[in-house]
This record gives C-alpha cells, structure tokens and sequence, in this order.
C-alpha cells in the first residue's frame, strides 16, 4: 500500500477523533484483505466502533486476542496484573480466570507458564469469544454467574483466581468513553455503588475455591485498593496491594495462608 493511501487513512481517522491514528491505521491495514474490506473497517472505526472490534483482536501481553463484537476489550493497564500473576505462578499451577470476557489474562498466563487453565463467564458472547482464545492452547471456559459456573472439582484446588471483575462505580459509569459505554455490555463494566460489588462477591467465597497458598488477583482503581484489601482480610486472605506508575495500574491480591 502506498505512503499516500497510509496517509489518508491516518488523516481520515485522525479528523474522526482516533488519538492513536497512525497505529490504528496499521491495524487496519493489516487486518484488511482486501480494499473494500478495508473501506468498510475504516467506516466502521469513524463511526465510533472499537478498533479491536473492528478487527476482530486486541494486542494484549504481546500476543494477538480474538476480541468479537459487544465483548469486553481487554486493557493495556491490565497486563501489570497479568505480570504480577506469572511472577507468583509456577508450571502445572492450576489458573481460573474469572469474569473472563475474551480470556486475554488466563491465555497471557498460560502461554508464560504453561498452567492448567480454566475459565468463566456469564455473558454468552464472551464465552464465545474466550473459548477461541482459550481451547486452541489447552484450557476449558464455562458460562455462568462467578463459581457456580465452575466444576465442583476445582473447590480448594485453584492456585490463582485471575478476578478482574467490573470496578467502575454504578454513577460514574455514563464518564466512561463512548467506546465503553456504547459497544461493551454494562455488566463488564459496572460495579455497583462504590465498584467494588462483584468483588465483594467474589471474595466472599474465594477462599473456598483456592488452594493452600492460592491467591486472588484483582484489579482496581488506586482509590478503591484499600477498600479492596480490607475485603479480602475480611474473608480470611492476607491482602497485598501492588501498583505500576507507568500502566496507572493496581493490583490487589488476597493469599489464603
């Protein structure tokens, strides 16, 4: 493709408010098979489309994640949880990613360690996304609300519960992004009053679920992280908070003892 077609399609995206035009534009391009493709994908992204969407992945841990239409786009911020799980886990540890969506952070794990790795979630469209990401590499995803969605036999053997739960509280929801508000479901992003609902949820039967020495990985804003180790001390984990000034990340985690 000529310099002069790039540089349209940059300028193109870039009138139409991308703040990452040119590495859109690339993403396109390369995703495109063809230029009425590519005429379509440029369209769909003007008119206020995710990008991942509009190409069908999202660049996550260096890897390539199938990212469907209405599915919960992975975030950059994101892969500092994913770093800190592989710095904990080992080969063979058993790995559940919880409220999966596209199942980026369990397949990021997986492939770095090689774990035995299963996964959740309640939307329908997700599943289906997540079991493209997540069979082709070994790993089982189920559908349902949180654990009950998950097979008995994993009570008190899971080593790491990956939970990046919904965290945006209930009013602050409509300040997110169009791209957010608009083309991923409410249940992937709202929290409840004070974000931390889901959690609360979660972490209330957490430590059933985890192996001796399991942790649970969360992540949450850098206002709402005391809160969220309060909760896991509350249910019988010895809370930790880790953050990356450079991803504006935090991470809690909450280990049984």
């Amino acid at each position: 493709m000529s310099l002069l077609i790039h540089s349209t399609i940059v300028s193109t995206l870039r009138a139409a408010g991308c703040v990452f035009a040119e590495d859109e534009a690339e993403m396109l391009i390369s995703s495109a098979r063809d230029d009425a493709e590519l005429a379509s994908m440029i369209e769909q992204r003007v008119a206020g489309l995710p990008i991942e969407h509009v190409v069908g992945w999202a660049s996550f841990c260096g890897l390539r994640i199938a990212v469907d239409p209405g599915v919960f786009v992975p975030r950059r911020r994101t892969e500092y949880l994913v770093g800190e799980a592989v710095a904990l886990s080992r080969p063979g540890a058993v790995v559940v990613d919880l409220c999966c969506g596209s199942g980026a952070l369990g397949v990021a794990v997986a492939l770095a360690q090689h774990v035995e790795l299963y996964a959740a979630d309640v939307e329908p469209a997700a599943v289906r996304c997540a079991r493209r990401n997540v069979e082709p590499i070994g790993g089982q995803v189920f559908e349902g609300d949180l654990f009950s969605a998950l097979p008995g036999s994993l009570r008190g053997q899971v080593d790491f519960l990956l939970s990046n739960v919904p965290y945006v509280p209930t009013d602050e929801v409509r300040l997110l992004p169009t791209e957010a508000r608009v083309h991923e479901p409410r249940v992937t992003l709202d929290g409840g009053h004070d974000g931390l609902e889901i959690l609360r949820r979660v972490s209330a039967d957490a430590r059933s679920w985890l192996a001796p020495g399991g942790s649970i990985l969360t992540e949450t804003s850098e206002e709402q992280a005391s809160t969220a180790a309060s909760i896991f001390q509350h249910d019988g984990l010895t809370p930790q908070i880790s953050t990356s000034e450079e991803l504006y990340a935090t991470t809690v985690i909450g280990t049984k003892e």
